[in-house]
């Protein structure tokens, strides 16, 4: 998987199109990303103790990894990631703009 946790994308399908998000976790044996306040559902969390409240929470819900891409860090548009080497490290570059992530 080319995408990592803290890298901003755009969502190019589902409820959320065309929104722009930061990765907050990446699950990659099923291939999904989590992302900031991005794809919210609610949880209905339980009194744990006694004198504590139980309340509704939303929570961030994973999406498939092929329903966002990586935003160009020159442009912001969605862009693929070629990864080439530079003094025997990969290094993941926009393919639009040509600049490094």
């Amino acid at each position: 998987m080319k995408l990592k946790k803290g890298d901003k994308v755009v969502v190019i399908a589902g409820k959320e199109k065309g929104r722009t998000g930061t990765i907050v976790r990446v699950i990659p044996a099923t291939n999904q990303i989590v992302l900031d306040k991005m794809n919210l559902a609610k949880k209905h969390r339980r009194a744990t103790r006694a004198g504590t409240k139980g309340q509704i929470i939303e929570i961030a819900m994973p999406i498939h990894a092929s329903n966002a891409m990586i935003a160009d860090p020159k442009t912001g548009k969605p862009t693929r990631i070629k990864i080439t080497r530079k003094d025997g490290n990969r290094v993941r570059v926009a393919q639009k703009s040509g600049q490094e992530m």
